[in-house]
């Protein structure tokens, strides 16, 4: 396979299971991401990450860029050097994180400007600037930058934010050149069906006239702008006509999303990708994940339970550790007891992921999904 090329392997419905390549390997889909903000999944180690199958982490483009800065991760070796990482790698824009921030953000046609968490200095960011930082970074997969609308927001100003996500992300495929990086769209459009279209409209017709000059192609789509405070039966209303919309020859990226049941949703809808820091933040809370739905680690009658947090896992803490051992990590709030379950939620979405895949190979994929929805894991997701 040549660097970037997908191939899709096998469908079920609307499920699909590809093949990405990378210049650090390739990865298979349906497929989860864990997210390592800084450089780092918070209380996981690379070794750790490989042992649980890992495909590919996600990083932060607004973080590095402001501490330690990308010019620190560029003379590391980029951030496969600089964390150790050597599997395939992404970053985001960063732009999601900006404009959580709205108080402090101007923005205007030409970028944004910002003011640091870290240190309250004033920032601009560009398409190009922001390209150009994503490029020191040196994941494999970059995001173009973008408007992230809030919900709820006037239909109007998510048009504007369309437009404007359209705007940036042809002046993002000019600027990006970085031949072993691929650059992704972004979808957006709110909870507007019309607008979403219109928005992957827009990014075919950029991508048609850069290579009418021999310029590129985005190397898959992102879709953004969901899972930002709606109802996920909201999101459901329009994400599987919004997938489908997008080209058949590159991964769906639904953007930070971790909900065991909306991933299975989502799979069968024709999603390929996800990312979140869902399992790692409820871990760090005291939250397990578990084919009997969610547990509070914290509650008392887990004291004198010695049996895994889950039976049916196989994980290092399900194989090691009992749930009475974890609640008193959780409850003594030593930090071990973190670890443990940030290893177990990741396995758990991971290995999901790994089954939806084989369930789409075996082409299955409505058994999988009716089983996943009829178990007790579902009605807590």
């Amino acid at each position: 396979m040549s660097l970037f090329d997908c191939t899709c392997e096998a469908t079920s419905g609307h499920a699909r299971a590809l093949t990405y390549e990378t210049a650090h390997g390739s990865f298979q889909t349906p497929m989860f991401m864990p997210v390592g903000t800084s450089a780092t999944v918070k209380g996981v180690t690379v070794g750790q990450l490989n042992d649980l199958k890992s495909q590919v982490v996600l990083a932060n483009t607004y973080h590095l860029s402001l501490r330690p800065g990308a010019d620190v991760v560029e003379e590391a070796g980029g951030v496969h050097g600089f964390s150790h990482y050597d599997g395939p790698m992404l970053t985001d824009s960063g732009g999601f994180q900006v404009f959580s921030l709205a108080d402090t953000v101007k923005l205007d046609d030409d970028g944004l400007t910002f003011r640091s968490i870290y240190d309250g200095s004033k920032v601009r960011w560009t398409p190009e600037t922001n390209m150009a930082i994503q490029e020191q970074l040196g994941a494999d997969i970059a995001m173009q930058l973008d408007q992230c609308a809030p919900y709820p927001a006037e239909k109007a100003f998510v048009a504007k934010a369309v437009d404007l996500s359209a705007k940036w992300a042809r002046r993002c495929l000019t600027a990006h050149q970085r031949a072993d990086q691929t650059l992704f769209g972004i979808v957006q459009g709110g909870m507007h069906l019309d607008l979403r279209l219109d928005s992957i409209r827009l990014l075919r017709e950029i991508e048609d006239e850069s290579l009418a000059v021999g310029g590129r192609r985005f190397g898959g789509f992102g879709i953004g702008g969901y899972s930002v405070g709606e109802d996920h039966e909201v999101m459901f209303e329009t994400l599987g006509d919004v997938a489908r919309a997008c080209p058949e020859d590159r991964p769906r990226y639904l953007m930070g999303v971790g909900n065991p049941t909306t991933l299975v949703r989502a799979v069968r809808e024709g999603v390929d990708m996800f990312d979140c820091v869902l399992p790692t933040r409820t871990a760090r809370m005291g939250t397990a994940f578990s084919s009997a739905g969610r547990m509070n680690m914290r509650n008392a009658k887990f004291t004198r339970d010695f049996g895994p947090l889950d039976p049916t896992c196989t994980c290092p803490t399900c194989q090691n550790h009992s749930r009475s051992y974890i609640r008193h990590l959780v409850k003594q709030n030593e930090m071990l007891g973190g670890i443990l379950l940030s290893i177990h939620n990741l396995h758990y979405l991971l290995d999901l992921m790994r089954r939806a895949r084989e369930a789409v190979l075996a082409d299955s994929y409505e058994e999988f999904y009716g089983e996943w929805m009829a178990s007790p894991a579902a009605k807590d997701y």
